[in-house]
């Protein structure tokens, strides 16, 4: 799933290919994908496009006042190309959900306009991918109920321990709670307690001061690297970059890049974590959840 890291990378790059771009065409390909139908999103097409931002998982794209904004989900994803088919595709088939058309002018009057294309993707049976046209991005029900941005100056260390001490919650479900904390999901959350020696079975407000600085240092520290991974780098090529810097997530049996122990999973309906029992919870083995209702 993408996270705000690569959400980031998205909407710096699309940014840079769409800004002064008048979006042509949109083709419509899963009938479950657009979630508004009102504006249609036919009044998108003949604007240009004069801006891209990211808020949480979702990449908003201003198209002169009226917005498209989409949210990835668990299997979407967004392929690029300078080389688009034009091509009519067919309602309800394939792994296409939806197809945007781009043209831009060339940089001098000889080199003629440039076509641009954008596919969103989605793999598997079970499509969660969401496409918004609306005239103000918090609208859409999950834009307005996001908690703060993590990397925000904002949020800073008072903010963060407000939150920690009222919450019951296990520290994982808290981090990936998008009405709490924007953008964090299953593999950063893995990634940010490593970082901090804290077990995802951690009770929030049962951290100490120092164990909620060193957790708020470790979300900064892992988002901030990975963000700066991601800025700069095409769509083909956020996924491998992800996969390279994780160091517990996805890495089950390895071992602990900081300890030497073996990365575990805890298993669950839906997906798993990972995490290294002498760097996490004292050398305890986490009992395998995979009938539990937690984190669903």
């Amino acid at each position: 799933m993408p996270e705000l890291p690569e959400v980031a990378g998205l909407s710096a790059f699309l940014g840079t290919q769409l800004r002064g771009a008048v979006l042509t065409k949109i083709q419509i390909v899963s009938f479950a994908v657009l979630k508004t139908a009102d504006p249609p999103y036919s009044v998108l097409e003949g604007r240009t496009i004069t801006g891209v931002e990211r808020r949480g998982k979702f990449i908003i794209v201003d198209a002169g006042g009226t917005y498209l904004a989409f949210h990835l989900a668990k299997a979407g994803w967004l392929r690029y190309t300078e080389s688009p088919t034009h091509a009519q595709l067919s309602r309800g088939k394939g792994y296409i959900a939806a197809r945007l058309e781009f043209t831009r002018a060339g940089p001098d009057a000889a080199s003629g306009e440039a076509h641009l294309g954008i596919d969103l993707t989605e793999a598997g049976t079970k499509k969660s991918l969401a496409l918004y046209v609306v005239r103000d991005p918090v609208e859409i029900p999950g834009i307005a109920s996001l908690g703060p941005e993590p990397l925000s100056p904002s949020f800073d260390l008072d903010a963060f321990a407000g939150i920690l001490s009222t919450s019951t919650q296990q520290i994982k479900g808290l981090l990936r709670n998008q009405g709490v904390i924007a953008g964090i999901g299953n593999a950063y959350s893995d990634e940010i307690l490593h970082a901090a020696r804290i077990s995802p079975f951690a009770i929030a407000k049962s951290l100490g001061p120092d164990a909620v600085k060193v957790l708020y240092d470790s979300m900064h520290s892992v988002l901030g690297a990975a963000v700066a991974e991601a800025v700069g780098k095409a769509p083909n090529e956020l996924k491998d970059a992800k996969r390279s810097t994780m160091r517990v997530h996805g890495r089950t049996g390895q071992p602990c890049p900081v300890c030497g122990d073996t990365v575990r999973e805890v298993s669950f309906a839906d997906r798993s974590l990972q995490y290294c029992p002498t760097c996490q919870t004292g050398g305890k083995i986490l009992a395998d959840r995979r009938t539990s209702r937690f984190l669903k």
